[in-house]
């Protein structure tokens, strides 16, 4: 009986390591389960954001047949049709509109000439796909000095930089013959923020009148360019002039009359 006790005490020994082992072995494969569930959640692409879009400059455009200064209009188109322009069409005048003048100067047996000017604004919002508006506008500039380059019957093209308007700014001059007269043309794309101005202008001389030199036109255009630029920032240092909707409700509060007192304060008083 003795000798048998040993016996038994090796035997429930060796049973119980298979059990220790299995125990050990389910401590480590969760551990490392979660260590791999940890890992993976940290990972950079869930936390990982897109950079915010530039701010766009500018939220209005102005009123496209004021954007020229009336004295320049009657400068450049001296017998206008309607001096306050014809203003083109546009499903939504904060994003695009555009205006033009025209008219023919009759002198009599001198000849007559004819002058047309119009300008027109684009303006780009800022959009997280589509990128700030300002490189929008920086796209739409190369697309209409493109646009006018490769315009039908031009000729004698000229293509050039001009500083001193808005942000960039490009100066297109060409030829192009229209109802049996020779029309010299200057147009000046400019970018100023996210907003694109096109302006043209051009003449042609009629009954014997000659056509207007280059360097005539080319001034003219140039001229109303930096009218239309300078209209862009106006029309929006007004806006930010202008008082905000919390302002207002501020003021308002401030003008109206302090509460009545309670009855109890009243009681107060009177006592």
């Amino acid at each position: 009986m003795h000798r048998s006790a040993p016996r038994l005490t090796r035997i429930l020994a060796c049973a119980a390591v298979p059990v220790m082992l299995v125990v050990a072995g389910c401590s480590s494969d969760s551990g490392d389960k979660k260590e791999t569930d940890s890992s993976a959640s940290a990972t950079p692409d869930a936390t990982k954001s897109e950079p915010a879009v530039e701010a766009a400059k500018f939220a209005e455009l102005p009123d496209p047949c004021q954007a020229v200064e009336a004295k320049t209009v009657k400068s450049l188109v001296p017998s206008a049709k309607s001096k306050n322009g014809t203003r083109s069409k546009s499903s939504d005048a904060s994003v695009r509109g555009g205006c033009s003048w025209n008219g023919l100067a009759d002198k009599g047996v001198k000849g007559s000439q004819y002058r047309w000017l119009d300008v027109g604004f684009t303006r780009f919002a800022s959009d997280q796909t589509l990128g700030s508006g300002a490189a929008r506008a920086g796209d739409e500039f190369d697309k209409q000095v493109k646009k006018t380059e490769a315009a039908d019957g031009v000729k004698n093209i000229a293509t050039g930089s001009v500083s001193g308007i808005g942000d960039q700014a490009t100066k297109i001059t060409y030829d192009q013959s229209k109802t049996d007269e020779d029309f010299r043309f200057a147009t000046i794309v400019a970018r100023t923020g996210n907003v694109v101005v096109v302006v043209n202008y051009n003449g042609a001389g009629y009954a014997g009148s000659k056509t207007p030199d280059v360097e005539t036109i080319l001034k003219g255009a140039t001229m109303a360019a930096k009218d239309a630029v300078a209209a862009v920032a106006e029309a929006n240092a007004k806006t930010d002039a202008s008082p905000k909707a919390t302002d207002k409700a501020s003021d308002d509060s401030a003008k109206k009359p302090s509460e009545k007192p309670s009855s109890s304060a009243k009681s107060k008083s009177s006592d």
